[in-house]
């Protein structure tokens, strides 16, 4: 059934175009008729194809980045800052609500050790996704994250209410925070 409306689609694409571009094959590239006719009509065949995988890559790459947004989270939680730091892109630039300004990579880990120091670790957190967007190679993805913190004797030492925004981009097949912004949300939780 769907080829059947594929073809139909496709007769319908081919022939409205047929007309105009069989000449204008035959003129750039001296193509008999037959030729161009022939080649012209695979056209909407192949852009149906890439235009469907161009789609799907979207749907992965978004659903990669978001498990690389929760590795994230486990990676702060078990403190295990090699992990986080491979993370995030040399070139990094970003502005967490904890700084006056905005940090660069090599301070990306300050935040986890000023808790620790203190004796203080990721207890438990929800994150509620709200919208990613992949572009290419750049993916920017925007959500909210509830982070219990506790000291080392289980006593809960604050709730962290933030909205957080990280782009990403993918270099050599591996997605990395290239920028970002936290804030706290506002008084209505959002």
């Amino acid at each position: 059934m769907l080829d059947y409306h594929f073809a139909i689609a496709n007769d319908k694409i081919t022939g409205a175009c047929h007309a105009s571009l069989v000449p204008l094959l035959k003129y750039c590239f001296g193509c008999p008729g037959w030729i161009a006719s022939r080649y012209f009509r695979t056209i909407p065949l192949l852009l149906v194809v890439v235009m469907a995988e161009l789609g799907q890559s979207a749907t992965n790459y978004e659903a990669e980045v978001w498990s690389l947004e929760k590795a994230y989270w486990e990676y702060v939680k078990v403190n295990d800052l090699e992990k986080y730091r491979a993370l995030w892109h040399e070139d990094f630039l970003g502005w967490p609500f904890i700084s006056s300004a905005p940090v660069r990579k090599d301070h990306i880990t300050d935040w986890i050790t000023a808790n620790t120091s203190k004796g203080i670790k990721l207890e438990s957190y929800s994150i509620e996704q709200l919208a990613i967007q992949v572009t290419g190679d750049i993916a920017i993805n925007h959500y909210r994250i509830k982070a219990n913190w506790a000291t080392s004797h289980k006593a809960e030492a604050r709730t962290d209410a933030l909205r957080i925004t990280h782009t990403w981009t993918r270099t050599n097949e591996t997605w990395q925070i290239i920028g970002g912004m936290s804030a706290p949300v506002n008084a209505d939780g959002k």
